[in-house]
């Protein structure tokens, strides 16, 4: 990436970068000129006075999860994200100093082992960042008006459109402030005075800040707040980018409560719910979640949701009922049990439509919030062909509720989003906090539609500010609701407002038309009309929403492209002009395709089920000529010798001086193509022992299918105790089901075997059938008709054999889709552990060990049995907050070395923080469950990862039976 290492920022303004950073989760659209990556603070102050040069405005974009438009801009567009990601626990986790660029649930992973959390918790957690809840003023389903940003943050760092950085929690900070501006620090104090002075602008204030609201400047912090730094501190908070840039900020975090009962009630009107408001506000509920009829309609057509929603739905139908999902959380047992006496009081006097428990039970209540949390991914998933899924927030006062949402849905009726002319509306919310969402999906491209919506919009301000509400209380003002401001406010707060952003940026360059704007159709402009990608690709991504949740689980996100702009960019070449088409393909092939890792870990993350892992693998099958595709299907066939003749070559590198071999593939790497030829480097191991193909003695309780990547790569030198040596993945299950007299049965011809991932990956798809065929036939012998399971000691081998029936058709399918495939870490934890422990082997445990779960281990649900084998050996099994894919990949991280390197980053850097905090200045182990993740997490952190079997292999090795 083209950078300036002097001016501390990296500069781009090719199309292909221009175009994916468009894109963010509202229905906004602008295409930056530049796109700076900001280093640290210092960059972020060189790139604004660069803006500055040009008369560029500035938006600054983190995670990309605001609704509202306040994260897109035309101008230089800042990534604020990559490289401000540190968190900092401060006293035990009573506080924590975050970057702008560290995701909710990072900072929370953190406090969690303390016990503690942030106080705003806003559904995109996964995503959204420190930076966007700063400037949104975010709260959440249990925050209400007491745990939001503005609320919480005790301190902060910002750096003020002239380059001015102000610490506004240090000592002296406020003088400082009056030295370096001086009129901005006397203009605060004098708008301090002046609505302090006004009866009328006083009350106003309170008045609208006495509910959720993220209207408008939180013009609040001029009565809240006396010192200047103070006000600007917390003017900041809700600013949306428009006044300056917050570079740290400090919270003060609240209590992790742990033991939750939930309970879902279903009411026959919409007046007996809001009527139990009161009741059951008082029981102390964390959150009270309200859903009209027609999103429980939506919500009971899941087939997972609770059997109870699915009853209402087959009986009578659901009409006008509507529910409220209440949740009581505690630290302990002792403290949720009034909590629940409490609540069973309430509930036992309400006439509801469905009996209703209050539940501890996980499971239950996975169920019960499936119906709140599924619907967006309903309706968004099944809008129609070039809807936009708006997602909108509205607060009225509590006591307003009812008469809102029957108004709200006039409104829908009227404009034909009650299903007559659009997609049926559904409404939902914090019914405690009197706020509610509502998701239409209108055609933005229509012009029809367009006026529409213009006038929906323009009557949802009536009713809102008729009932006394807010036209936002969550998800910011943006440029949805800056036209309204003013109206909200009346003119004295909107000029208050307007002398702030004057104070704050005189030249007006932060952010243009978000808050402050002169354009009463500034709502309706630059608005993202969705597009078909067309072809293959069309009914796999088509439904993406574009919110961004996929981002920071994707290994490539910080080198190349996430796979939301993967997905933005198939969209734009399906309808961008020629010229701007062949510049975009011909970046694509390297920026999206080649260095996607196809770890499908977006499909973990995506709330409407899409994985952009297997779209690029149909890029490179559509891509692979069919001499190539013949050549897999050969190679699938043949696969025990060409397993020999790799080994054979990293037994040739492996003697072979370094820096000759490295020379060697870089040449040939330029001239075949760095998609084809490794990089060979001074860490690749040389090849491990062949498979057995014997049993391991005993009655067979499972069948061993061992990957070949234990062939292929010997495992490292180190990372046992005592300065022993691993022995590999294999040989250690093998060692380990002996030692607890459990009998392994192997396939014939396991030799010529694989999983088919590498076939999959590299878009091969007659030598992944091929293979699956083979794989089918030795394993139904093996396991009996699937009498016994099939365990795999390499875990992206168990995905990979999970993932089988998708390359086989027909009766095979069907007959592989009746084994049942365990990863060892699974079989390990299930029934060697339990059985090593009946014939009374001893395990030598360690102090410490860092885990690396893989992808593949969250694909099959089995992180927490890594954990649980971990935890046999170590009495700290630690997994980093900041874990995730490494990005190998099987041969991508050879391919594309970078990809690894930069998905590794934030976690090698979370263990280097753990190791200064231990004595010696290390972990006692390193372990994960995959060969390929091993070496690219000891790649990041010089440290030997193993298998974590072989740890523990390790720790029985002295173990005498008793």
């Amino acid at each position: 990436m083209p950078h300036d290492e002097l001016s501390g920022f990296e500069l781009r303004t090719d199309l292909l970068t221009r175009v994916a950073h468009a894109h963010d989760a509202s229905h906004y659209l602008l295409r930056p000129e530049v796109v700076v990556r900001a280093h640290d603070v210092d960059g972020v102050v060189a790139a604004m006075r660069e803006a500055s040069r040009r008369g560029l405005p500035v938006t600054f974009r983190s995670g990309g999860t605001s609704l509202s438009g306040q994260a897109s801009g035309a101008g230089m567009l800042v990534d604020t994200r990559t490289r401000f990601t540190r968190v900092e626990v401060l006293d035990g986790g009573e506080r924590v100093r975050c970057q702008p660029g560290a995701t909710l649930r990072l900072v929370n992973g953190h406090l969690a082992r303390r016990g503690r959390r942030l106080g705003p918790d806003p559904a995109s957690e996964i995503a959204c960042t420190v930076g966007g809840v700063v400037a949104n003023n975010s709260s959440g389903m249990s925050s209400g008006t007491t745990r939001t940003a503005y609320r919480t943050v005790e301190a902060m760092t910002v750096v003020l459109p002239g380059g001015t950085v102000v610490d506004t929690g240090a000592p002296g900070a406020d003088a400082r402030l009056a030295a370096l501006e001086p009129d901005l620090h006397r203009g605060l104090a004098e708008l301090r005075d002046r609505v302090r002075g006004s009866a009328t602008m006083r009350a106003e204030v309170e008045r609208q800040f006495a509910m959720k609201n993220t209207m408008g400047y939180s013009v609040n912090a001029l009565l809240d707040h006396d010192s200047p730094v103070k006000i600007l501190e917390h003017l900041m908070i809700g600013s949306e980018g428009t006044l300056g840039w917050v570079a740290d900020v400090t919270f003060r975090t609240v209590p992790l409560l742990t033991q939750v009962a939930t309970t879902l009630l279903v009411f026959d009107s919409l007046e007996r719910a809001t009527d139990a408001l009161v009741p059951l506000g008082a029981s102390g509920p964390e959150a009270i979640e309200l859903m009209d009829a027609a999103s429980l309609r939506v919500a009971a057509a899941d087939p997972k949701a609770d059997p109870s929603m699915r009853s209402l739905a087959a009986g009578a139908g659901i009409t006008g009922q509507t529910a409220l999902l209440v949740e009581y959380r505690a630290a302990t047992g002792d403290e949720l049990a009034p909590l629940q006496d409490a609540a069973r009081a309430v509930v036992d006097g309400l006439a509801l439509e469905l009996p209703a428990t209050l539940t501890t039970d996980p499971a239950t209540r996975e169920r019960l919030w499936r119906v709140r949390k599924g619907l967006y991914t309903a309706v968004a998933g099944a809008r129609k062909a070039g809807a936009t899924a708006l997602l909108e927030d509205v607060v009225v006062p509590v006591p307003d509720l009812t008469g809102t949402v029957r108004d709200l849905g006039g409104l829908f009726a009227r404009h034909g989003y009650d299903g007559s002319l659009n997609d049926e509306a559904v409404t939902f919310g914090h019914a405690k906090d009197g706020n509610l969402h509502f998701m239409i999906t209108p055609r933005l491209g229509d012009a029809a539609e367009l006026d529409r919506y213009a006038a929906f919009s323009d009557d949802l301000v009536d009713l809102v500010l008729g009932r006394g509400g807010s036209l936002k209380a969550e998800h910011g003002t943006g440029r949805i609701m800056a036209p309204f401001v003013r109206r909200q406010y009346g003119d004295d707060l909107y000029a208050v407002m307007r002398e702030i952003k004057s104070l704050f940026d005189p030249r007006g360059l932060l952010n243009p038309g978000v808050i402050i704007t002169d354009d009463p159709r500034e709502h309706l402009r630059d608005l993202k009309v969705e597009a078909s990608a067309g072809g293959e690709d069309a009914p796999l991504v088509d439904r993406c929403v574009e919110c961004g949740y996929c981002e920071p689980g994707c290994p490539s996100r910080t080198v190349t492209t996430t796979p939301r702009q993967r997905i933005a960019l198939l969209k734009e070449l399906a309808v961008a002009p020629e010229d701007e088409r062949e510049e975009l393909q011909k970046a694509y092939r390297y920026w999206g395709v080649q260095t996607c890792a196809a770890d499908s870990m977006c499909v973990e993350a995506c709330p409407v089920g899409i994985d952009t892992g297997v779209v690029m693998k149909g890029h490179r099958a559509r891509s692979n000529p069919a001499l190539v595709r013949k050549g897999g299907e050969v190679l699938a066939g043949s696969w025990r010798p060409v397993v020999d003749v790799l080994r054979g070559a990293l037994g040739v590198v492996e003697k072979v001086p370094t820096p000759v071999v490295r020379v060697a593939s870089e040449v040939a790497r330029g001239i075949v193509g760095t998609d084809v030829v490794p990089r060979v480097d001074d860490d690749l191991p040389g090849p491990g022992p062949r498979r057995e193909a014997e049993d391991v003695p005993g009655e067979p309780r499972a069948v061993l299918f061992a990957s070949c990547m234990g062939e292929l790569f010997a495992p490292a030198d180190g990372g046992v105790p005592d300065g022993g040596r691993p022995v590999g993945a294999e040989a250690a299950l093998r060692t380990l089901c002996e030692r607890a007299g459990i009998g392994l049965a192997v396939p014939e011809g396991i030799g010529g075997l694989c999983c088919g991932t590498p076939w999959a990956s590299k878009g091969l798809p007659g030598g992944a059938a091929r293979m699956a065929r083979q794989v089918l036939d030795a394993l139904w012998t093996a396991t009996r008709g699937g009498q016994l399971p099939v365990v795999c000691d390499a875990s992206s081998c168990t995905h990979g054999l999970v993932e089988t029936p998708h390359h086989l058709s027909g009766e095979d399918a069907g007959r592989f889709a009746r084994l049942r495939i365990v990863d060892a870490v699974t079989f390990v934890r299930t029934d060697v552990l339990p059985a090593l422990a009946d014939r009374g082997v001893a395990v030598a445990r360690q102090g410490s060990v860092v885990v690396h779960p893989t992808c593949a281990t969250v694909h099959l649900g089995a992180v927490d049995d890594l954990r649980a084998v971990a935890a046999a050996v170590a009495d700290d099994a630690v997994v980093p907050a900041a874990w995730g894919c490494c990005g190998f990949a099987g041969d991508r991280g050879m391919l594309h070395p970078e990809l690894t390197a930069a998905a590794t980053h934030a976690e090698a850097a979370d263990v280097a923080a753990g190791e200064r905090a231990r004595p010696g200045g290390r972990f006692d182990a390193y372990v994960s469950n995959n060969r390929t993740c091993e070496m690219g997490m000891a790649r990041a952190t010089g440290r030997d990862y193993v298998h974590v079997l072989d740890l523990l292999e390790a720790a029985t090795r002295g173990a005498a039976l008793t």
